[in-house]
């Protein structure tokens, strides 16, 4: 029994998309199949928590999920949840012989497919063509679809006279109910076929496997859905295709985390270039460019370079990239750069050092103020 999409992704009904969009994204990098080489479970946690979010990530399927739940994506329902009340078919047809076998002989929509697509981290920010291999049913050529052989066609079935459905009355306490029932003769089909085309054996489908180009566009993150529409399985009896639904499914990098259209890294930098300042080497998204760390700077200090982050999928501009420097100790100092820095030491009190009050002084501070 699959569980409830919100449990997946551990947030509340009331969850903004934003809260959503988080939980997801921490989910999907905790999961993902690059993370976690080999582990099954982990593979599964991951289909689950995208799917989750395909959902809940989409108004429209979030609205028919929170009205229906999952019983609104049950392809045995139509493909449309309760929408168009096939799951109730039954029950109509059962107490006044009503029209459900017709419109089940009527056109029908293909069935949506789904294609889970892995990126580089790279390629989800720039966009790329991608070239993806989708087996699916087609409207077989040489029948055109109706599963007769050429030069033949089906014949309205002798039993049902086409209904695809047998009516039957049934005596019982409240009285004579007359019911309908799927033509056995037909299958539902309203009408037979007496000389099945060789090629789809009958069913006016063939399985084949076609290459679809993708264009990714730039700006593109874990989770979006690309709708191809028309691309999924073929329709019955004249009726259009589904659609084809690609899920990015973005790889973590190794150097850059990202949120929205921004980019965040973590950049070391020696006690010489934070205490006199420097011109320092950042990795970006465009290659390496030259930032300025101020004479005086503190660890943990962030730095923003405009225009270096993520394009706008929609409109035009970037993100910003934000540079988080981090103070490093130097290790295995020989005696004369130990000396050194005694020297420096005794010059330099510790407030300067520190480049604020030391919580010692602080404390000195505090008690002289307690003691009047």
């Amino acid at each position: 029994m699959k569980r409830d999409y919100y449990e997946v992704l551990g947030v509340e009904r009331s969850a903004s998309d934003q809260e959503i969009k988080k939980a997801y994204r921490k989910l999907a990098r905790q999961y993902h199949p690059d993370a976690n080489p080999g582990d099954k479970t982990a593979e599964e946690k991951f289909k689950e928590v995208a799917e989750a979010y395909d959902v809940l990530n989409d108004p429209d399927k979030k609205a028919r999920y929170d009205q229906f739940g999952h019983a609104g994506f049950d392809p045995s329902q139509g493909g449309g949840g309760f929408g168009d009340m096939g799951g109730f078919g039954d029950i109509f047809d059962m107490f006044f012989g009503g029209g459900g076998g017709q419109r089940r002989n009527g056109p029908q929509r293909g069935a949506d497919l789904r294609y889970a697509m892995s990126l580089t981290f790279e390629e989800a920010v720039f966009g790329a063509e991608k070239e993806i291999q989708i087996p699916r049913d087609e409207t077989c050529t040489e029948c055109q679809g109706s599963g007769a052989a050429p030069g033949t066609q089906p014949t309205t079935c002798s039993q049902c006279h086409g209904s695809g459905q047998v009516k039957m009355t049934q005596r019982t306490p409240f009285g004579q109910i007359q019911t309908a029932r799927t033509c056995p003769t037909c299958q539902g089909e309203g009408r037979t076929i007496s000389t099945p085309c060789s090629t789809c054996h009958g069913k006016g489908k063939v399985r084949k496997v076609k290459t679809i180009k993708i264009n990714v566009p730039a700006g593109s993150e874990d989770g979006l859905n690309l709708r191809l529409s028309g691309d999924g399985e073929a329709g019955a009896k004249g009726g259009p295709a589904g659609d084809l639904y690609i899920v990015l499914q973005v790889k973590p990098h190794k150097f850059f985390d990202r949120e929205g259209n921004d980019v965040y890294c973590e950049i070391p930098i020696t006690f010489i270039q934070a205490a006199l300042g420097a011109e320092i080497d950042v990795p970006t998204l465009d290659g390496v460019v030259k930032m300025k760390v101020p004479e005086g700077t503190q660890t943990s200090t962030v730095f923003r370079l405009k225009g270096h982050g993520v394009p706008y999928r929609r409109g035009s501009g970037r993100g910003d990239q934000h540079v988080r420097v981090i103070l490093t100790t130097p290790t295995k100092l020989n005696e004369k750069q130990k000396q050194l820095l005694r020297q420096f030491g005794e010059a330099t009190p510790d407030h300067q050092q520190m480049g604020k009050k030391s919580l010692f002084e602080k404390f000195k501070e505090n008690l002289r103020d307690a003691m009047g």
